[in-house]
């Protein structure tokens, strides 16, 4: 596990593009055959991905933890965005197509992914924050999943949000997870932006050509950058951040939140016309 500590605005408008980069995103999650977990002092999250080849994956507490096992602390999500994959918790197993997520509370002592066909492999993306008290596990399905139609085709912002774990939909401590589905011919997400003063944010950008780029926007509304964000990268996005971005080609992107409550509908938005 790898720790990455996360800038204040104050130094933020002086950092170059590579410190940016090294300070906001996270660019080597994926590997296959194996697993790799990123915790981050932005809320204490831990972000990872696991991508089981041939071969299980167990999930382990790192030192970073101090923890006896992984969910001693802890809840997770774990959402599949690849081939048909199996998370083992504890003794129940659980069978996840492309884009089913499985919420596991505190208390899951032993947590492993496996792949269901290694030719067309699982991949699991991770997202944790701390618990303070323990939820059954849920599995969700990408059918069952709450569905909000945003923007316009006029504005190229239409997309669907499908929303998992949150307050209406598998019960967790404090992590609020989902995916965002562009419409054809719209590139913008989250536009027009806005901020979450009680809750941090973390993108993880996927489906998207290995050749394509989304330039995601970020910053407080008069001092914006942009990091340019290739298939399968994450970025971590502090409460004083907007959280936005274009893309050259259609994408898919997973959002998940930690912090005080629970509220989707919790945000600060940002004009247009304040933006700079």
């Amino acid at each position: 596990m790898k720790t990455r500590s996360i800038s204040d605005s104050i130094r933020y408008p002086s950092m170059t593009t590579a410190q940016l980069r090294g300070t906001f995103l996270l660019d080597s999650l994926y590997t296959p055959g194996e697993i790799h977990l990123v915790y981050t002092d932005m809320d204490r999250a831990v972000v990872g991905m696991a991508a089981p080849t041939r071969k299980p994956i167990a999930l382990t507490a790192d030192e970073t933890l101090r923890a006896k096992f992984f969910t001693e602390r802890r809840e997770l999500g774990a959402l599949n965005i690849g081939g048909k994959g199996l998370v083992r918790v504890g003794d129940e197993s659980f069978s996840l197509e492309n884009l089913d997520c499985l919420y596991i509370g505190r208390g899951a002592h032993e947590v492993s992914f496996e792949s269901s066909n290694p030719e067309a492999p699982a991949i699991f993306y991770l997202l944790s924050y701390p618990a303070h008290s323990s939820y059954l596990t849920t599995l969700v399905r990408k059918d069952q999943v709450s569905r909000t139609e945003l923007g316009s085709a006029k504005d190229c912002n239409h997309r669907t949000v499908c929303k998992y774990i949150y307050q209406d939909g598998a019960q967790s401590c404090q992590l609020v997870m989902g995916v965002t589905h562009l419409r054809a011919g719209s590139a913008w997400n989250t536009m027009p932006a806005h901020t979450h003063l009680r809750r941090s944010e973390i993108y993880m950008y996927f489906n998207l050509a290995e050749e394509a780029r989304i330039f995601h926007m970020m910053g407080p509304a008069e001092e914006t950058r942009h990091i340019v964000v290739k298939n399968r990268e994450v970025v971590l996005s502090p409460v004083w951040s907007i959280h936005s971005g274009v893309g050259t080609q259609a994408y898919t992107f997973c959002w998940g939140m930690g912090g005080e409550n629970q509220d989707y509908g919790d945000m600060d938005p940002v004009s247009l016309a304040k933006l700079r």
